[in-house]
C-alpha cells in the first residue's frame, strides 16, 4: 500500500495505532541504517514486528511452523522514485503457506481485518 508520508514517519504513525490498538510491538529494525553501518547503501528501508500473543499463540497451536511468519510484520520502504510504500503478509497467506486448519480461522479472519485497518488508517 502507498503511503503519502516518508518511511520514518510511516513507521512513527504504524507503531502509534498499533499500540493504541493494545497490540505490542516487539521490535523495529532500520535495515538502510544497519546496511550504512557497514558501508553500503539502502534507500530507507524499516521493519516493525508486532502482534499479539492472544492472535498468534492459536496459529502456532494449530500447527507450530507457524511461528517463523509470527509476529506480524510491517515493511515500510522508498523506492528508486522515492514513493513510499507499506508492505505485509496478508494472514490468509499465512494459513495457506502452515496449512492453518478451521481452529485458526477466527484468528485469521481477525488478523487480516485488523491489519486492514491499522494499514489504511496511517497511509
Amino acid at each position: 500500500m502507498a503511503s503519502k508520508y516518508k518511511v520514518g514517519e510511516t513507521l512513527d504513525r504504524l507503531t502509534a495505532v498499533i499500540t493504541a490498538a493494545g497490540l505490542r510491538v516487539f521490535a523495529r529494525i532500520d535495515h538502510a541504517n544497519n546496511a550504512k553501518e557497514v558501508g553500503l547503501d539502502l534507500r530507507p528501508t524499516e521493519l516493525l514486528l508486532f502482534g499479539n500473543p492472544m492472535g498468534g499463540t492459536p496459529l502456532m497451536q494449530d500447527k507450530q511452523t507457524a511461528g517463523i511468519d509470527l509476529p506480524i510484520k510491517a515493511l515500510v520502504w522508498e523506492d528508486q522514485e522515492g514513493r513510499v510504500w507499506l508492505t505485509y503478509n496478508e494472514a490468509a497467506w499465512l494459513a495457506t503457506r502452515h496449512a492453518l486448519g478451521a481452529r485458526s480461522k477466527h484468528s485469521i479472519e481477525t488478523i487480516e481485518a485488523n491489519m486492514a485497518n491499522l494499514v489504511s488508517s496511517i497511509t
